[in-house]
This record gives structure tokens, C-alpha cells and sequence, in this order.
């Protein structure tokens, strides 16, 4: 692996000029790195950053990958991380006109990490550098402890996906000036509405004197509105001091709440075992933006290498060649999901749609298919449209949005379903639906959704540890769970119980002929208790 020679890089700064002249936005500096099909697949397993901690998994990938390679070979073109500054992986037989295009992609690739909203809190971060501290501590640690470092490094990675990414996010630019105290927040939030049910408009009458009271007596105004509160409710003050004991105990995730209330990890020979925790949390958070933009970031590069290599004058000699590697990235697959097919589609599409003024208010009352295909305002607010998506969406959002039947119809687009041909006694595709309801769906289940888990302080104690699984429509993996709360059940120190919901099939009728009825199914509520390595299930 080494830095690209002179003659490359100059052309990735003319492609950079290039790109900042289309409205592309990205730091000055980058870093482009040449490497071997093989760095590659040493990379992979470690997210293409070269100062990731060492993990056993991560040398059993690396094996896996090269049994892969000798069987397939192939070469990647690209990587690009999210760093500062941003570095990139080139395939050391790329040609020049090749790396034209993949510059172009990178570039829109940097922009989208540096001024997507999800990525705001990377964006002042030197990852690289981090990681590499990291590094250092984790090889420390396991020099002194041994085994017992990859212990705490699995079990902690058992429950990654548990990070509350998105209340970490909405926290980032939370004013903290307007913020009301604790106090304050209990009063007009949990007991004015839980406690003593007191109506809307009550309320609204309690907060104004608040305000009043803030207004005219300024710093003292707090402490004079609740000398009042307590006249009139005099339980007030022993539920709020019960209610901050209760308090102290909440975290952001499951993760945090484990390293910051475990009495296992309180211990002082347990206590490094915090410090691996925030490793593998940090990092999680960290790639948790590009998981959740996959299709968006790959949709918004393949654009812009698009439209930015067409209109360069270095392409000439290259186009037959740059149209069939162009093809074999962007072509939409038939049966699977091509994330850079859709992404780049859905941004034309957008783009269209502002284009015409097919985004207004007005054209969506329309119901006449003659007259929604013939509309056309000419807004000309296309690229202004697709940078506003670029700056606040994510992959939901823009499934969520954007796929409809219009879309689905103008690429031809269906859902694919199998079945078995008793006649040739294969399986063989089928074309299931071609409902934009049925697509939406299909591309919002293929999408990441960790299961939402939260502890139940109420039913939280040193010897207990209780967690709930919120229910969303999908229930937990079975063959997981049990590993999970292995390593949860360590970290924590003792018993371990999970609340979920799983999908069950009921008892068929026995006075009809088990044949005839149809398999009917019942979402049950579920206990599984974990404690001295053996699991415990029970229905609520």
C-alpha cells in the first residue's frame, strides 16, 4: 500500500476543481492510497481502516475472504472512509481514464459524508487517529489480560447493534440554553400529567406563571415558583427526589448502561473492561451513518461520476469502455437489490420530479393519469432539490418517499417471488406483484433495523438485569439470543432477563381435519431468563 504517484493525484485535483464547479462540497485535503487486490481483502474485515483494533474475527475473515478470491477473483475499484482528511483505496491496475470516473465517485462519496445530517457527528472527528489510539490500548490490555480481552471485545460486539444512534444524533446541536432543569421538567412533564392528571388547559395556565415568575425574578424566579408548588402539593418533593434517583440510572442504550451500572465491571480488577466497551461502542456509532445511507451515498456517487465523466473531455477514446463499466455497476437487477441501480434512479427521478414542478402541492392533488404525465411547469429546481436530499435524507426516507407507482412503472420494476415446479421438480422465479406497495415494501425489509432494546430500570437490580424488546412486526433471531445474553449476563455479573415478543403458531381446532384448516399464527409475550449459562423461556 502506498501513496498514488504525482501524475495521479494532479488528476485527482483537477477532478476535485471539477466537482466543486457542479456544487460539490469537501475539504481541501485527501488522501488516495494504491493497493493490491489482496490489501483489499486485508482491509475489508478491519472497514478499510488500516488503525482498527485487532480482533481474532477479523484474521478468520481475512482467511474466508481469500478462499473466496482464489475461487473468484475479482477487483474492487474503490473504498472510501470518512476520515479527516478523507482517504481512498485505488486498485493498483486501474488505468487512467478508470480513475477519472472513480474519482468523480469518491468525491460525491466525501461530499455526502461531510454535509449529510446523519454524519454530523463524525464530522469534527479524526477517526483514523482514534482508531490507532484505540489500537495502542487494546493491545495493552491484552498483554495483561490475555484471553479474557477477547471476552470482553465479543460479548461487547453481541450487543453493538444496541447503540441508541439516532437519540445520540437528535442530541448533537440540542440547544442548551433553552434547556428547563430537571426539576422543571418533572413538574410540568410527569407529575402535573401522570401524578395528578390535572387537564390541558391547567397547564397551560402552570406554565405561563412559570415563565411569569422567570421573567420578573429572573435566577431566583425557579426557586420562588416551586416554594409555591409545595404549598399546594406537598408530596411534590419527595416523588421528585425519587424520580431523580431514578434518573441517574438512565443511558442512552443498553451498551452504556451496562459499562456505567454494572457492579461486575465496578469492580477494580473488572473495571478495563469499560474502557473495551467504549471502543467497540465508539466505533459502532461511528459507521452507524453508513449503514443507514447505503443506497442514498451509492445513489448520489454513481450520479455524479455519471453526469460529471460524460461532460469531461478526457473520456474520448474511453466512452465504449466506460459505458460497459458503467453498466455492469448501475444495471438493475432483476431478482436482488443493486443499491447503486436504485440510489442513482431515485436521484434522477427527484431530480425530474423538481424539475417539472411534480414536487408541488398542486400536482400531487391530481388524479388523471393523462394530465399527471403531460404536467410540467418546467420549475427547474431539479439540482436544487437533490442536494437538499442529499443533505437530510437517509435510506428510509428516500424509499419512504419517493418509491410510487409511477416510479415502479417507469423502470419496469416487480417484486420477485419462488416457487416449486413439480414438472421439472425445480424451483423457478415468478413475477410476484408490481404494486409500488409491494416494491416499498420488499426495499424497506432489505434496509438495516436493529431491534429497539431498552432496560427496565423499575425491574433492574444488581442481581437482575432486565431488558425489553420493543416489538416492531419482527421478532428476534432464536438462535441468537441465547449467545447474547451469555455475554451480557458476564458483563453484567449475574441473571439476565429479555422481555419480547415472538410470533407463534396457535393450537389447530382437533374436532376438524388438521389438513383442511389453514396455519393461523398469535404474537405471544415472552420471558427468556439467563443465569448460570443455561436459558429459561416462559410465556407471559
Amino acid at each position: 500500500m502506498e501513496l498514488v504517484n504525482q501524475h495521479t493525484k494532479k488528476i485527482m485535483e483537477e477532478c476535485k476543481v471539477r466537482a466543486r464547479a457542479a456544487g460539490l462540497k469537501f475539504d481541501n485535503e485527501s488522501l488516495e492510497y494504491i493497493v493490491s487486490n489482496i490489501d483489499m481483502l486485508e482491509l475489508h474485515p478491519k472497514v478499510m481502516i488500516p488503525t482498527l483494533y485487532d480482533y481474532w474475527v477479523n484474521d478468520v475473515e481475512v482467511l474466508k475472504e481469500k478462499g473466496k478470491y482464489s475461487l473468484y477473483p475479482n477487483n474492487p475499484y474503490e473504498t472510501v472512509i470518512n476520515s479527516r482528511p478523507a482517504i481512498s483505496f485505488y486498485n493498483d491496475n486501474n488505468p487512467d481514464w478508470m480513475n477519472i470516473m472513480i474519482f468523480y465517485h469518491v468525491l460525491a462519496h466525501i461530499d455526502c459524508f461531510q454535509n449529510n445530517v446523519l454524519f454530523e457527528k463524525t464530522w469534527n472527528d479524526d477517526f483514523v487517529g482514534q482508531a490507532l489510539a484505540d489500537k495502542r490500548l487494546v493491545a495493552n490490555l491484552r498483554s495483561e489480560h490475555g484471553r479474557w480481552l477477547d471476552y470482553a471485545i465479543e460479548f461487547s460486539r453481541n450487543v453493538d447493534n444496541l447503540t441508541g444512534y439516532f437519540k445520540i444524533l437528535s442530541l448533537q446541536n440540542f440547544p442548551k440554553n433553552i434547556e428547563p432543569s430537571a426539576k422543571a421538567k418533572y413538574y410540568f412533564a410527569t407529575f402535573l400529567q401522570e401524578k395528578i392528571k390535572m387537564p390541558a388547559n391547567e397547564i397551560y395556565k402552570e406554565v405561563e406563571k412559570f415563565n411569569n415568575f422567570i421573567e420578573k425574578q429572573g435566577d431566583i424566579g425557579e426557586t420562588m415558583f416551586f416554594t409555591d408548588v409545595k404549598i399546594k402539593h406537598p408530596e411534590f418533593q419527595a416523588l421528585y427526589e425519587r424520580f431523580g434517583e431514578a434518573e441517574k440510572h438512565e443511558a442512552t442504550d443498553v451498551m452504556e448502561f451496562i459499562k456505567d451500572n454494572s457492579p461486575f465491571l465496578k469492580k477494580d480488577n473488572n473495571s478495563w473492561m469499560k474502557s473495551v466497551m467504549s471502543v467497540v461502542r465508539n466505533t459502532a456509532l461511528y459507521f452507524a451513518p453508513q449503514i443507514r445511507t447505503k443506497i442514498l451515498n451509492e445513489g448520489w456517487a454513481s450520479y455524479w461520476h455519471d453526469r460529471l465523466f460524460i461532460s469531461d473531455d478526457r473520456i474520448k477514446g474511453h466512452e465504449i469502455n466506460y459505458a460497459k463499466l458503467n453498466a455492469g455497476v448501475t444495471s438493475l437487477n432483476r431478482i436482488g437489490l443493486n443499491p447503486y441501480a436504485i440510489g442513482l434512479r431515485l436521484i434522477q427521478y427527484i431530480e425530474m420530479l423538481a424539475d417539472k414542478g411534480k414536487l408541488d402541492y398542486d400536482f400531487q392533488k391530481l388524479e388523471d393519469i393523462d394530465k399527471r404525465g403531460s404536467y410540467d411547469k418546467k420549475a427547474k429546481k431539479g439540482n436544487e432539490a437533490i442536494f437538499e436530499i442529499r443533505k437530510n435524507f437517509s435510506d428510509f426516507m428516500l424509499i419512504n418517499t419517493f418509491i410510487n407507482q409511477d416510479f415502479v412503472d417507469m423502470h419496469g420494476l416487480f417484486v420477485v417471488g419462488i416457487r416449486y415446479n413439480p414438472q421439472r421438480n425445480t424451483n423457478e422465479y415468478y413475477i410476484k406483484s408490481r404494486k409500488a406497495a409491494d416494491y416499498k415494501k420488499m426495499l424497506l425489509d432489505s434496509l438495516y433495523h436493529p431491534p429497539y432494546v431498552t432496560v427496565n430500570i423499575a425491574k433492574t437490580s444488581e442481581a437482575n438485569l432486565y431488558l425489553e424488546h420493543k416489538f416492531e412486526g419482527k421478532q428476534l433471531i432464536n438462535e441468537f439470543i441465547s449467545d447474547t445474553m451469555l455475554g451480557i449476563s458476564y458483563l453484567w455479573g449475574s441473571q439476565v432477563q429479555l422481555e419480547t415478543t415472538e410470533i407463534v403458531k396457535k393450537e389447530q381446532n382437533q374436532l376438524f381435519n388438521a389438513e383442511e384448516q389453514e396455519e393461523e399464527f398469535e404474537y405471544r409475550k415472552v420471558l427468556y431468563t439467563y443465569e448460570n449459562k443455561s436459558i429459561n423461556k416462559v410465556y407471559l
